[in-house]
């Protein structure tokens, strides 16, 4: 049965409401009317991003967190904080350890402390490591391979085990590529440095990259080169509402995959970037990236009906055209567009 109820109680204390999905999230939620304060330590997010009350910490800082809960007194939590580099992952283990893990260890002891019991969390698809099968489905095996994504694993096992300790409820909501910008062009992606493809294949369009580069052309795919699941933004941000809202009506726990269940090669991508811009995009060809599947494309059906969500935006030209019209009004990032 879909679940009706899309907007959340709060306030809602956003952890890592200043980056990039995350500021998405708090800008729907102040759509809405929720009461919502966002805690972030801004290392990647932007103050500029922030559509509510900001809280500057870390949630290596217990104390910084205690306060926030004590002076908010949120009734929920939306756990966007964490570092989400694959390679730099693999060079620096111990830092994705430390800020993914413990930091969420932090996060849910002060829940703990203050009474809050429901927490939506931004997991990520590669907790599923080499997939099986495709469409990836929402019950595929748990086997990452890298330490990002064993990290992200290893925070949907404690949300599961303080679950069942000390009843707090979770939503793991597992994301494939998170893409474009706030349909009105006043959010979107600024990371430092920028490893999305669409916003690199966009800044090629602005002339600020004279060539995008293209990581293998001998996939076993329709092009040779590797397939993707891009999932707007702005769909993303409602799923987390709608799950939120499905803890508050004791509902349960709650896993599933977040994708159109459509994937694009590559070279797809920059043909697309192409139309919508109406600009030359060179690429070059380069050797193959270690640890890149061919293909990775959301299947599954829980989102849809446990939470009656479906993606609105899926059409990858209305994903770059977002894209575009943000970057274009924000040549140099936030602040400086």
């Amino acid at each position: 049965m879909e679940n009706p109820v899309s907007t959340p109680r709060g306030p809602v204390l956003v952890v890592g409401g200043a980056g990039y999905i995350g500021s998405h999230c708090v800008k729907l939620l102040t759509d809405r009317a929720v009461p919502v304060v966002v805690f972030d330590d801004l290392s990647t997010g932007h103050r500029e991003a922030v559509r509510a009350g900001l809280v500057e910490g870390s949630l290596g800082d217990r104390e910084a967190l205690a306060r926030a809960f004590l002076q908010h007194r949120p009734v929920a939590v939306i756990h966007f904080a964490a570092k989400c580099y694959v390679g730099e992952s693999v060079t620096d283990p111990a830092t994705y350890y430390r800020e993914n893990v413990h930091y969420t260890w932090n996060l849910l002891q002060e829940m703990r402390a203050a009474g809050v019991r429901d927490i939506v969390f931004s997991s990520t698809c590669a907790t599923y490591g080499e997939p099986r099968e495709v469409p990836i489905p929402d019950d595929h095996p748990q086997d990452p391979i890298n330490p990002y994504g064993r990290t992200k694993l290893h925070m949907e096992h404690m949300m599961k085990d303080f679950s069942r300790a000390y009843g707090i409820r979770f939503a793991a909501l597992r994301y494939f590529n998170a893409a474009g910008a706030a349909r009105d062009g006043t959010l979107g992606e600024d990371h430092v440095p920028e490893t999305h493809l669409i916003p690199l294949v966009l800044e090629v369009a602005l002339g600020k990259r004279a060539s995008i580069k293209v990581f293998g052309d001998d996939y076993p795919t329709r092009d040779g080169t590797c397939v993707r699941d891009y999932i707007h933004v702005e769909d993303l941000a409602d799923a987390h509402l709608r799950a939120l809202a499905h803890l508050q009506a004791g509902r349960g726990n709650f896993e599933c995959n977040l994708g159109t269940g459509q994937g694009f090669t590559v070279r797809e991508i920059i043909e697309a970037a192409r139309q919508v811009t109406g600009r030359a995009i060179p690429f070059e060809v380069a050797p193959r990236r270690e640890g890149d599947p061919a293909v990775l494309v959301s299947g599954g059906t829980r989102a849809r009906e446990v939470l009656g969500w479906r993606p609105e935006r899926g059409a990858i030209e209305d994903v770059i055209g977002d894209a575009w019209r943000f970057l274009h009004a924000h040549r140099d990032g936030y602040g400086r567009g």
